[in-house]
């Protein structure tokens, strides 16, 4: 019997060890979600891991070679990066609508993951686009292993995953994005430097709707969303949130000043 579940084709993807076909079953599934092909689901197992391909080589982020961004190496690098991250996200975005698809969460609820996750899709297969352009691929370069620690530190807790992946993963994103499509531009690459400014734009809808179901589930639980904001932060993220903070582009995805920039104090004070 073929997929008929979200849950069940969340799995299909995090189970595909091909990055492009990955992309391709995520723009399938999501396709099939909105012509109502698929039924929420529940009870279907998540992998501990999503599958990957045999090549980039994963290192530890401490073991990763020092990169300068400079000339035609260096772009490819920052592609290659890039391509790194948004394939993870297209892994994290069907995670979180496969492993919480049976708990009583508002259609809306999966519509946006789904939404976020063919966004993912899309982007990486921009990226590729833009490498091969360069005479690279995804894989050339070895790439870090680090991204996933937030999925397997939250898989039990929803709140907590909202926190660390969308409103502090991905809005440290939208913090650097804006001198990575400088660069670009700077360099006369404007192809590329204009997929990181769809990239960019798209990235505020997922930090919006992260922040916007975590105070809907704060709401739910009679919890103050600041409050509960740092807590799970403070418990599931390693490392420090870093300034400069994109302010603007923050506030633009509902994510005001008052939940990050008390971590980033305290952070440093914790370090100094």
């Amino acid at each position: 019997m073929g997929v008929t579940s979200l849950a069940e084709a969340a799995r299909e993807v995090l189970l595909c060890g091909d990055a492009d076909e990955k992309a391709r079953l995520a723009r399938i599934a999501a396709a099939r979600w909105r012509a109502g092909e698929l039924s929420p689901g529940g009870g279907v197992a998540m992998p501990d891991r999503p599958s990957r391909p045999a090549r980039p080589e994963l290192l530890l982020p401490r073991d990763m070679p020092r990169r300068s961004f400079k000339g035609e190496r260096g772009r490819i690098a920052l592609l290659h990066s890039l391509a790194h991250i948004e394939l993870n996200a297209i892994d994290l975005a069907f995670d979180i609508a496969g492993r919480f698809a049976g708990e009583a969460l508002p259609r809306a609820f999966f519509d946006d993951w789904i939404g976020v996750g063919d966004d993912e899709a899309r982007h990486f297969t921009m990226l590729q686009a833009r490498l091969a352009a360069h005479g690279a691929a995804y894989g050339d370069l070895p790439a870090h292993d680090g991204l996933w620690q937030a999925a397997e530190e939250t898989r039990h807790d929803l709140m907590a995953r909202l926190a660390v992946v969308p409103m502090v993963l991905e809005a440290r994103g939208l913090d650097v994005t804006p001198a990575m499509i400088g660069r670009l531009t700077g360099a006369g690459d404007h192809v590329s430097a204009r997929v990181l400014e769809t990239i960019y734009t798209e990235e505020k809808s997922h930090v919006a709707a992260g922040t916007r179901w975590f105070a809907f589930l704060c709401a739910e639980r009679g919890e103050d969303a600041e409050t509960a904001f740092h807590r799970l932060v403070k418990q599931h993220f390693r490392g420090a949130l870093k300034p400069p903070f994109n302010r603007p582009a923050r506030d633009e995805a509902g994510l005001p000043a008052r939940f990050y920039e008390p971590l980033a104090a305290s952070t440093a004070e914790k370090t100094s």
